[in-house]
């Protein structure tokens, strides 16, 4: 249901609202994932540019730190094809190579998750959405910023180790 009513904003509201009600649509999810209790999955993208810089987010949303591209898996949908449809909604970026690296299995807003660690390139300078994203960055692997979120400094732990 949250997935129809996030669609629909996304057809109709202009960016500037959509952006202004994604604080609220984060708490309620946030919310009902707790309360349900129900597994969730989705993916992580390690995405990387030729000269090895890893690609960081801020969401118009959550907390104020940096994370990585990505979202919640749809049925019968594969990991990486959700990685290139994420990438892609959000940032305007094809992905080069696409490549599944491993999972992690953590809780997640109260519930169980499953993140998919999906590694990829690309050639592409992002274009954030403006609604979900305001800014994205590549970042040289030893000068990654401060303010990363602790998922995604797990996450790219993860990647480090694996990759």
């Amino acid at each position: 249901m949250l997935r129809l009513i996030e669609a629909l904003a996304e057809r109709i509201l202009p960016a500037p609202i959509h952006r202004a009600l994604m604080p609220l649509a984060h708490r309620i999810r946030h919310r009902w994932r707790r309360f349900s209790g129900q597994p969730i999955a989705g993916v992580s993208v390690l995405l990387t540019n030729d000269a090895g810089e890893v690609l960081l987010l801020r969401h118009s949303y959550g907390p104020n730190v940096w994370g990585l591209p990505g979202g919640g898996l749809k049925r019968a949908e594969s990991p990486e094809d959700c990685a290139r449809r994420e990438v892609r909604e959000e940032l305007g970026i094809v992905l080069c190579e696409v490549k599944a690296i491993g999972t992690l299995e953590e809780e997640l807003s109260g519930a169980p998750h499953t993140a998919h660690l999906i590694a990829a390139t690309t050639r592409e300078t992002p274009r954030p959405d403006g609604r979900e994203v305001v800014e994205a960055r590549f970042f040289a692997p030893g000068a990654l910023p401060y303010a990363l979120g602790d998922v995604t400094q797990r996450r790219i732990e993860a990647w480090r180790t694996r990759a």
